[in-house]
């Protein structure tokens, strides 16, 4: 018999399965591990959504071809999923307030961008439509707060999904050490 699953059951388990399972099955060190997903969720944290798996593919090509510098490419590419259709709307008006506050300009009201957002993401456009619109309310409207306030969001949760990732690796390998240990004996 077939088990069924809640919506957030699903969610927890995708999550599980795309996010988590790989971090752990990967041969690599935790410094390749660590790379890849601050990679991922400093581009998470821009308001590219639709487009940053492309930009991380382009990241790892150069820092892999150019710089010499490596890191996991699916671990990146899946942690780009923080920010998705679902997520996408809190998250932009977060960089939104950011980007205004640092630029010391008044804040538009949430409902405001949330029924923008929809009025161009939810719309009976066209792919290429959408892009277009999607373009224009970036750089026209609500661009540059975006632009400005995902810097320091994108750099500290960059920043900190590679310190945790280490300590949650370190800590792994220590307790993967300790069994083994304790089989031996």
């Amino acid at each position: 018999m077939k088990r069924r699953f809640n919506f957030w059951q699903k969610m927890k388990r995708l999550c599980r399965y795309r996010l988590v399972i790989p971090l752990l099955r990967s041969p690599h060190p935790p410094k390749y591990k660590a790379r890849g997903i601050a990679v991922g969720v400093a581009w998470a944290m821009t308001p590219l959504v639709g487009i940053q798996m492309a930009v991380v593919g382009i990241t790892w090509v150069i820092a892999k071809y150019v710089f010499r510098w490596n890191f996991s490419w699916p671990l990146a590419l899946a942690y780009t999923w923080i920010t998705n259709v679902f997520t996408m709307i809190p998250i932009y008006y977060a960089f939104y307030v950011t980007g205004q506050l640092m630029m010391g300009r008044p804040i538009t009201r949430y409902a405001d961008l949330k029924d923008t957002m929809k009025a161009v993401f939810f719309a009976d456009y066209t792919f290429w439509e959408k892009i277009m619109a999607s373009f224009k309310l970036l750089m026209q409207d609500w661009g540059l707060g975006m632009a400005v306030g995902c810097l320091p969001w994108a750099l500290f949760l960059g920043t900190m999904s590679y310190y945790i990732t280490m300590r949650y690796e370190k800590l792994r390998l220590e307790m993967k050490q300790k069994r083994q240990m304790e089989r031996k004996k």
